[in-house]
């Protein structure tokens, strides 16, 4: 049974100590890694919500981030890059009314 007043958060929490935990890169370059899977796999908009502080803290910029979705747009498809696209601008949107004093 599911404990705790988010456990889905906090599992997904745990996972990604834990996969953090046994990769040697630099930051930067596993979150580029990370925002490809996720890219590749069609994710929405909350599972790139979850790298944005992250990405924040490690110094990538958007031209990074654009540049991966070009880097990897012949192997998964327009429609999955536009898709990522989308969705990041919208964990960005998102991150930003939650971190906004006064809402």
């Amino acid at each position: 049974m599911a404990t705790g007043e988010a456990p889905v958060l906090e599992a997904l929490t745990e996972i990604n100590a834990v996969s953090l935990s046994r990769v040697e890169l630099e930051p930067a370059t596993l979150l580029l890694v990370r925002l490809a899977a996720l890219a590749a796999v069609n994710a929405p908009a909350a599972s790139y919500l979850l790298h944005v502080g992250p990405a924040a803290e490690s110094g990538l910029r958007l031209d990074d981030i654009q540049d991966v979705l070009v880097a990897i747009a012949p192997i998964i498809g327009t429609p999955h890059v536009l898709r990522a696209a989308g969705a990041i601008t919208e964990a960005l949107g998102i991150a930003l009314a939650i971190t906004e004093p006064g809402d």
